[in-house]
């Protein structure tokens, strides 16, 4: 589980091929590894990653065929990634709670300077705009985000300064395409209702 705040952007600094996906090798940037451990999580870019090797201070992930196909930005070497470590349960809760399992990916619209700030549009896929509402919590290449405004399946997030400069989506331009997470209050919400109209039948 994580929250979506980034600790650091790393780099993909190689990919080797396996029987069915790749091994990354991530220069971790500024994420301290002291007490990570082989066999720990760490979200790249939204993703949830088991590290299988820690060679050089960097580590190594295994990245499966399925998460390549239903994911962006872990197939190019030189990729900046939004690095996060998993929680642990004294962890204070900035963002919201992730999962680091990826619900779709959006394409950017528009991602533009409004004064100090950024506005950023995505357009969602639409079997994930039901769950995005206004004021709402999306995470958008692992980085925990509040929604401003929904039209249909876009919505727009105002980006501040210290979130531009710090992630990777300060590299985003229209028609980059990014990772979305639902909220996952959301995900539960929905179940629940569906539960009760089943129950009913």
């Amino acid at each position: 589980m994580f929250s979506g705040i980034v600790a650091a952007c790393g780099r993909i600094e190689h990919i080797a091929p396996l029987q069915d996906g790749v091994r990354l090798t991530v220069d971790p940037g500024g994420l301290d590894l002291s007490d990570v451990a082989i066999g720990d999580s760490i979200a790249n870019s939204g993703v949830c990653l088991t590290v299988v090797s820690l060679e050089g201070g960097k580590p190594r992930f295994d990245v499966s065929r399925e998460t390549l196909n239903c994911t962006v930005g872990l197939d190019e070497i030189g990729t900046e990634v939004n690095l996060e470590k998993a929680l642990r349960l004294a962890d204070r809760l900035g963002g919201h709670l992730v999962t680091g399992h990826v619900d779709g990916v959006g394409e950017v619209l528009r991602f533009a300077p409004i004064g100090e700030s950024h506005e950023l549009v995505i357009r969602a896929p639409a079997s994930l705009a039901g769950y995005i509402a206004r004021k709402g919590s999306i995470t958008v290449n692992g980085v925990s985000l509040t929604v401003n405004r929904v039209e249909g399946t876009d919505f727009s997030i105002n980006l501040i300064p210290h979130t531009v400069a710090v992630t990777n989506l300060k590299q985003l331009t229209e028609g980059s395409r990014v990772n979305l997470e639902i909220d996952l209050i959301a995900r539960y919400v929905e179940r629940m209702l569906a539960w009760r109209e089943e129950g009913k039948q």
